[in-house]
Formats: structure tokens, C-alpha cells, sequence
């Protein structure tokens, strides 16, 4: 009864504001981590593989999903040192799928590798497996849901992409 006339001791007071400030900062973390462990992708996309179960606990920098970024489409392709000199960044090409062969792609040249490389084995021309090629980017410009990531295509330089 005492105490309740009194009123409490500053140092209890004291003590309450300490705890409701640690548990207000424990609040803040709690939301903080909650914040960084949403996973948000860079683009736009097309989910390829999940590596790990919900729940798992993940050191920093691990890979949680593969995601085949959907824009911009590009194309991976390889040129050989006789027709280098078409292949030159800005420049505009054709690409045929063999599912559409009646179907051209429009594509501009994104990138020119400075330097050769031997031929991957993904390469379909035999010819061209034991040469050495400079790996081309090309931007394709009219994508449609057709044109798939990993799909073969064939690239046209000349008149018929649209040049002189």
C-alpha cells in the first residue's frame, strides 16, 4: 500500500523505458531481416529451376531459383574469321528458326567478342567445330513466345537483313 501512494521508484521507471527500448529496437530488426529475405527478381521472367525447400536456412550469395530473364531476348551466336567483317556492332540481321523457316526474326548486333575462341560443341555447322569463332550478341528485336531460350537459329547477313 505503501508503494502505491508513493509511486514508483524512478529506478523502476528507468528500468521499464530501457526494456520498452530494447524490445521497440528487437521490433526494428525483426522487421529489417523480415525485409531482406524477400527475394525479388531483376526482370521480368520465366522460372527455371527452385534449388532449395522453403523454410531452409541460406548462407549469403546462395542460389535460391534460375530464372530465363524473358526481355531482352538475345542470341548467342559465333561468326568465323572469314565473315568477321559482317558481323559488326549496330548492324542488322535475320534469324530463322528450323521450327519457322518461313519466319524471320529481326536482330541488331549487340556485340563483337575482341577476341576467338574454338567452336563450342553446341555449334550445329560440323564445318565450323574445329575453327576458331568470335561469339556474337544479337538483339532480336520482333521476339515472339515462338522463339525459346536454348533454340538453334540461323543467322543472315546481306541484302535480305536489310542493307545495301
Amino acid at each position: 500500500m505503501r508503494q502505491y501512494r508513493s509511486g514508483n521508484r524512478e529506478q523502476d521507471i528507468a528500468q521499464a523505458k530501457a526494456s520498452l527500448e530494447q524490445a521497440q529496437a528487437q521490433l526494428a530488426q525483426a522487421e529489417l531481416n523480415l525485409q531482406d529475405s524477400t527475394l525479388i527478381a531483376p526482370s521480368d521472367g520465366t522460372l527455371l529451376t527452385r534449388a532449395v525447400e522453403p523454410g531452409t536456412v541460406l548462407n549469403e550469395g546462395g542460389t535460391v531459383f534460375t530464372v530465363s530473364l524473358t526481355r531482352p531476348v538475345w542470341v548467342r551466336a559465333y561468326v568465323d574469321e572469314r565473315n568477321l567483317d559482317q558481323a559488326q556492332p549496330g548492324r542488322k540481321v535475320l534469324l530463322y528458326t528450323d521450327g519457322r523457316p518461313d519466319k524471320p526474326y529481326h536482330g541488331q548486333i549487340g556485340f563483337v567478342s575482341p577476341t576467338a575462341e574454338f567452336t563450342p560443341k553446341t555449334v550445329e555447322t560440323p564445318d565450323l567445330r574445329t575453327d576458331l569463332v568470335y561469339r556474337l550478341r544479337i538483339v532480336v528485336t520482333d521476339a515472339d513466345d515462338a522463339l525459346r531460350q536454348g533454340m538453334p537459329v540461323t543467322v543472315q547477313f546481306g541484302d535480305e537483313a536489310g542493307h545495301e
